[in-house]
């Protein structure tokens, strides 16, 4: 998304024989220079500036070397960035404008997880302060994030990872208000909203379509992502689904296990994992997605055998030994400084997980990440 000033407001940012720290259009926004080029003598800014040249801005690639160059414990606010500019394109119109939008939601969001793969998992595995509202957006993005990592542990490629969180932040847009009320919903399901849940696929390929957007393959993994090869999915009941619709249906149904709603609360994290890994053992998809979130993923809360209490920050060598940032003594009492334990270490194993309520000290993010990061 390019944004356009004169060049004279910001020319005192210019050093001869630098690169230049934004690029430089004409008045019709056809680029003279990228960021990065050189400007080599005062003769050419002169001249540049004489013409009236304007500053070129790609906003969203500078949030992206944002990403890639902040301090880890600068990472959690920039999730917050990330996911707020994500439920924004998802709750306008899907129009004409809706693919370019987002693209645009989406880089910083691959960027993130790209840069910090355990902070990632910590935004589908921590408990939402809010758990029952804005429920559809939280969990498609949740889903995003699932399918890219285990779409990278499959060796499929950077594309096939971004091609994932695009299918994934869109395959329910055809029923979004509806799982909103749904996730607040004591009742089971009326007729009418089985109706839409059945349809939903085919109705977000659609809404799709009539938005301008032609990748086959993002449009049929969204459509097929409750098909089956058996054929007993929906809505078509199709056989030939897709390696795209498969991963994205497993993503779907593994970050559901963690989203609370007023009817159930979220799966404790090991419980989740070994009972999505035990309802289709065989798939390497399944495989791809367990192997990339642990036994005790980021985000999991944790009594260790030494009697402290924590959060998991970062996954460890093997599946059962992850980090922790511990927020309690052995006796209870909340620690000033969050401390970082690695649980590979006898003493410091993991004896349980416990529920969020039960560390009783709300931390910052920012604070627990710097303890694991130091």
């Amino acid at each position: 998304m390019p944004t356009y000033q004169p060049l004279a407001t910001q020319a005192a940012q210019v050093r001869i024989g630098q690169p230049l720290p934004f690029g430089i259009c004409d008045a019709e926004g056809r680029l003279l220079l990228a960021r990065g080029q050189l400007i080599h003598s005062q003769g050419q800014l002169e001249g540049l500036l004489d013409r009236g040249a304007f500053i070129h801005r790609d906003m969203v690639a500078e949030v992206v070397e944002r990403i890639q160059t902040a301090r880890p414990h600068e990472l959690p606010g920039l999730w917050g960035a990330g996911s707020s500019g994500v439920n924004r394109v998802l709750k306008a119109a899907v129009d004409s404008q809706f693919e370019g939008a987002l693209e645009r939601a989406a880089q910083p969001v691959v960027a993130l997880i790209q840069r910090d793969p355990d902070l990632a998992i910590l935004q589908i595995v921590r408990p939402d302060d809010a758990p029952h509202t804005n429920y559809a957006n939280r969990h498609a993005l949740h889903a995003a994030i699932t399918g890219h990592l285990a779409a990278q542990r499959l060796g499929w490629g950077p594309d096939a990872g971004r091609l994932l969180v695009r299918a994934a932040l869109t395959m329910n847009l055809a029923m979004a208000e509806l799982q909103n009320r749904l996730a607040a919903q004591v009742t089971p399901p009326t007729a009418l909203q089985r109706q839409t849940i059945h349809e939903h696929p085919w109705r977000a390929a659609e809404l799709l379509r009539a938005g301008g957007v032609s990748d086959t393959m993002w449009i049929d993994a969204v459509e097929r992502h409750h098909e089956a090869p058996d054929g007993s999915g929906y809505p078509q009941g199709l056989t030939d689904v897709g390696e795209m619709a498969l991963l994205l249906n497993r993503a779907d149904a593994f970050t559901a296990r963690f989203s609370a709603r007023v009817v159930r609360p979220p799966q404790p994290a090991d419980l989740a994992v070994r009972q999505f890994f035990a309802s289709d053992a065989k798939s390497p998809m399944t495989a791809a997605i367990v192997k990339e979130f642990g036994l005790y993923p980021p985000g999991t809360s944790v009594r260790l055998k030494s009697g402290e209490l924590g959060l998991v920050m970062r996954r460890g060598e093997t599946a059962s030994t992850p980090v922790v940032a511990v927020v309690t003594t052995r006796q209870g009492d909340a620690l000033v400084n969050p401390v970082r334990r690695d649980t590979a270490q006898a003493e410091h194993g993991v004896a349980a997980v416990v529920p969020a309520a039960a560390l009783k000290v709300r931390v910052p993010l920012e604070r627990l990440v710097q303890a694991c990061t130091a």
